[in-house]
């Protein structure tokens, strides 16, 4: 893979691992993220086992993953960090959420989050565009239209202060936000495969058929989302040319 260079190191804050079953044969989230960046060396931050989160000023940027958690349970560790990523958004530092990080920068922000009262949303689903996303550095590139794997139950109902909607799906009006000029938060997984998406399905089928959900349904339409997986690559490209310009 091409890799991108830059001086001060890339913090991926792990909010969670992933399905333990799945495991031995697809990795975990840094694996993804790391891949899915073309940067192998993050530094990687198990804030949910109380790891001590770096200064952010000796950053370059910051990604913060998914998790089985919620962001309304306010555990300690999660509060710790939520803490930790306002101060962080007011250095100016780059910053991509996503799943329960794009909900934990909501928080932290001064958003409100909480159980999406339209339900579960779960497999390959279609991510649209709003005005507001015309010439967003991060997404400026993207199809108005793209297909994104996404895994949650909970969701940004109400948005902080000055952050812009640049993306809605079926059952989410809040699926890509900007926070802030270099802050991203994603409800969607753009480090998962469809392959990793459909064990994410197959390990769940028992409670989406207890939710009145078809497991077979879903995983019949996951397919690959190669759009939501550039914005991986762009971000990292962003953070490239972030730390050229202001010598980071």
């Amino acid at each position: 893979m091409n890799e991108q260079k830059v001086v001060k190191p890339i913090a991926l804050i792990k909010t969670g691992c992933t399905i333990a079953k799945i495991k031995p044969q697809h990795g975990d989230f840094e694996d993804w993220f790391a891949e899915g960046m073309g940067i192998p060396d993050l530094l990687q931050v198990d804030v949910f086992r109380h790891s001590l989160l770096p200064a952010a000023e000796k950053l370059s940027g910051i990604v913060i993953t998914g998790s089985a958690a919620m962001v309304s349970a306010r555990e300690a560790w999660s509060e710790r960090c939520a803490e930790w990523l306002q101060r962080a958004v007011q250095t100016g530092v780059p910053v991509l959420g996503v799943c329960y990080g794009h909900q934990l920068l909501a928080h932290a922000l001064g958003g409100l989050v909480g159980p999406n009262p339209a339900g579960r949303q779960i497999g390959t689903v279609t991510a649209r565009l709003t005005g507001a996303s015309d010439g967003d550095d991060l997404l400026g590139q993207i199809p108005r239209s793209f297909a994104v794997q996404a895994s949650h139950s909970e969701a940004v109902l109400e948005l902080p202060p000055g952050a812009q909607r640049l993306a809605v799906s079926p059952l989410d009006d809040n699926f890509v936000i900007r926070f802030a000029e270099s802050v991203w938060g994603l409800q969607f997984h753009p480090e998962f495969s469809a392959s990793v998406m459909s064990e994410y399905v197959r390990n769940r089928s028992d409670v989406l058929r207890e939710e009145g959900l078809s497991p077979t349904q879903v995983l019949n339409n996951i397919t690959d989302t190669e759009d939501a997986k550039s914005i991986l690559r762009k971000f990292a490209e962003l953070i490239a040319h972030n730390s050229k310009t202001y010598g980071g």
